[in-house]
């Protein structure tokens, strides 16, 4: 007997409950030994979630995130050009960093960061297996992404802002790193929509990115809303 084809609230009863499985897992594995940040955000008092540790990096290539996430209409939504510098904070394994490798071409540089060694090790292995040589991984603290200064065109957090633990100090560097009018990008689980299965500490509303980070000398530009579950939120420096 034949089968019915699935139909699309089926599909997305699943993705549902494929994400909230994958958020259980990264909770698991949920580290804090990185140094004493904050806990809660003194402006929005919203409570920081707890940064993931290399046990959980098979999460970040699950197979379902390229449905989930669609990191290639992202990207092509920031209309990245030829020769651009640019950095992927809190890149763990490279899921982005590579795609931005890609798009920014032999003349561009991608900087790697992550605060963890072990992430990083996984990255360079990535990169090696992709062929990709125009990623430089830099080890970063959680107040410092050691980043260049006045250099880059672009910085992208991917689901990695919410888990700063000293967000202001962070800013404050990576506004350093940039170029007069380059772009700070965030990507965040809509925390207005309460259909998305992701633990409140895992999502952002539009409204508090722009209370933490424009009192922290970045300009908002847009928020692109194209994703299923993610804001694409744009700063210029």
């Amino acid at each position: 007997m034949r089968r019915a084809a699935p139909n699309r609230y089926t599909l997305e009863t699943s993705m549902r409950k494929t994400v909230l499985r994958a958020l259980l897992l990264v909770v698991s594995f949920a580290l804090a030994p990185f140094g004493f940040g904050e806990d809660i955000h003194p402006i929005t008092h919203r409570k920081i979630a707890q940064v993931m540790g290399s046990a959980g990096a098979d999460w970040l290539v699950r197979p379902e995130r390229e449905s989930e996430e669609h990191p290639d209409e992202a990207l092509d939504a920031l209309k990245i050009p030829k020769g651009a510098v640019v950095a992927d904070v809190g890149a763990g394994v490279g899921y982005f960093t590579w795609r931005l490798a890609e798009r920014v071409g032999p003349s561009g540089v991608v900087y790697g960061e992550d605060i963890q060694q072990e992430m990083l090790d996984l990255l360079n292995k990535n990169m090696l297996e992709r062929k990709i040589a125009n990623v430089r991984p830099i080890l970063g603290t959680i107040v410092d992404p050691k980043l260049p200064k006045d250099a880059l065109d672009l910085v992208i957090l991917v689901d990695v802002y919410h888990e700063f633990s000293e967000p202001e100090k962070m800013l404050d560097r990576i506004r350093e790193s940039l170029k007069p009018n380059g772009r700070l990008v965030l990507l965040e689980y809509r925390a207005e929509d309460p259909k998305v299965p992701i633990r409140p500490e895992h999502k952002m509303t539009v409204k508090q990115v722009r209370e933490e980070v424009q009192p922290e000398g970045f300009k908002f530009d847009q928020s692109i809303e194209i994703l299923p579950l993610q804001h694409i939120i744009v700063f210029r420096r």
